[in-house]
């Protein structure tokens, strides 16, 4: 299972990678391994403000869908139209091309309640 050193993680099992205001969100490779093949990405929430813990989107598998959650608060600036194309690549490369949305962070302080990568390994039994 890869658990990327520099990104943090949310006990619902999403990532994000910050890099200036800006976080890049995606499911974690152990989530896309628990739901098993991906066939569908839905995020209406482009230009929405939402609150760390808000569903920003749901992820359809062949035998459930399961809510997305913000790791942060801020605006959800950008989806990747690419999953449309190819949701599989949320298996295939969960944190690179797999992504799901950027959020413009309006709290920079919300990342401090997130869990890190070591956290994350034990949460999950890596």
């Amino acid at each position: 299972m890869n658990i990327p050193n520099d990104l943090k993680y949310t006990k619902e099992h999403e990532w994000i990678r910050v890099e200036g205001k800006t976080g890049t969100v995606g499911l974690t490779d152990y989530a896309q391994g628990e739901l098993g093949d991906i066939i569908y990405v839905d995020v209406t929430t482009v230009g929405n403000d939402v609150a760390q813990g808000d569903i920003f989107g749901t992820v359809e598998a062949v035998k459930t869908v399961s809510d997305m959650y913000s790791p942060v608060s801020g605006k959800i600036s950008e989806f990747n139209t690419a999953v449309n194309d190819n949701p599989a690549s949320v298996n295939q490369d969960p944190y690179g091309a797999g992504w799901l949305v950027k959020i413009e962070i309006s709290n920079m302080g919300d990342l401090d309640s997130l869990i890190s990568p070591e956290d994350y390994k034990k949460l999950v039994g890596a």
